[in-house]
């Protein structure tokens, strides 16, 4: 029997969602609900299900379990309503090699019905620094990177789902690829991207989830994940003091010190027994550093390694 979702609030809603190859299974119950209009980063190893969660909700594969509602339709009973609504960027784009980019460009805008504003398109090749005249054959692996994603922008879709965006690209051109992803959200898209470069995540995405094995462990503001997390502490005294009493403060670990004088710890959960356990000590400095999204992850991981 299917659920009710929430189709004012979510873009997309996924309940449950499962997926086998032969006795692999690559989705292992993934729940997801992604506002309209949010940018929403999708974290995972190569592996962990992000490829194979973004084409179920495409029905470019069936799911062997579960729902999932994209702009409040089902995907396998509209998969053409879908995908005319949204902006797909897959992890490898095929396309005809003996065509040049803008004839690739034009067949696909003909299966959107011509909805791109060839202008548009122009404007959008420019900024990708993108010669529309160039064979597809020719192209490096970062101009095909380009025409994906010219093609998922170019008919402004309700919705766009990025595997990988700024791949193969360089640091000044993931920047503009950055930029107009912004801009699509500015103009009322809704954005769901997965990627490996978290530093990008972390800049751009208002909410991340991270997928592990087939299941999402953690969803949360991306500011929220960050500060909620372990903190790196450097502290500075006066003169030389006996640090044996920090390092048995509970969540505090000491990874250097010198001299007595300069200690660098770590400090997982509140802060609280920490501060009051340096009111016994002459502090001169005291200064403190919020982990990298990319930290927090790799924590995840190796927290799974351990385990193994």
């Amino acid at each position: 029997m299917d659920q009710t979702f929430d189709e004012e609030t979510y873009a997309i809603e996924t309940r449950a969602l499962v997926k086998f190859y032969g006795r692999v299974q690559a989705l292992r119950g993934v729940d997801l609900a992604v506002k309209r209009g949010e940018i929403f980063g999708f974290l995972g190893p190569n592996g962990a299900g992000k490829t194979t969660t973004i084409r179920c909700l495409l029905d470019l594969i069936r799911p062997n379990g579960g729902q999932a509602r994209v702009l409040d339709l089902d995907p396998q009973k509209n998969p053409i309503a879908v995908r005319a609504r949204v902006g797909y960027l897959p992890g490898e784009l095929h396309l005809d090699e003996n065509l040049t980019v803008e004839s690739a460009l034009h067949y696909l805008n003909r299966l959107r019905s011509g909805k791109a504003d060839w202008d548009f398109v122009r404007h959008i090749a420019g900024r990708l620094e993108l010669d529309l005249k160039l064979s597809i054959k020719n192209l490096s692996k970062g101009n095909k990177q380009k025409v994906g994603l010219l093609q998922a922008l170019m008919h402004r879709p309700e919705l766009l789902l990025l595997d990988e965006p700024t791949f193969g690209l360089d640091p000044l051109m993931q920047q503009k690829v950055l930029r107009m992803i912004c801009e699509a959200q500015e103009q009322g898209a809704t954005v769901f991207f997965s990627s490996h470069i978290l530093s990008e995540v972390q800049e751009i995405a208002e909410r991340v989830g991270i997928i592990r094995k087939g299941v999402v462990v953690e969803v949360a503001q991306t500011e929220a994940l960050i500060s909620r997390s372990f903190r790196r502490i450097r502290i500075r005294f006066k003169q030389p003091v006996d640090t044996r009493d920090l390092r048995q403060v509970p969540g505090v670990e000491v990874l250097s010190q010198s001299d007595g004088t300069s200690v660098l710890m770590q400090v997982e959960g509140e802060m609280d027994r920490l501060i009051k356990s340096l009111a016994n000590y002459p502090v001169l400095d005291f200064e403190t550093e919020h982990p990298s999204l990319e930290e927090i992850f790799l924590a995840y991981y190796q927290e799974d390694a351990h385990q193994e």
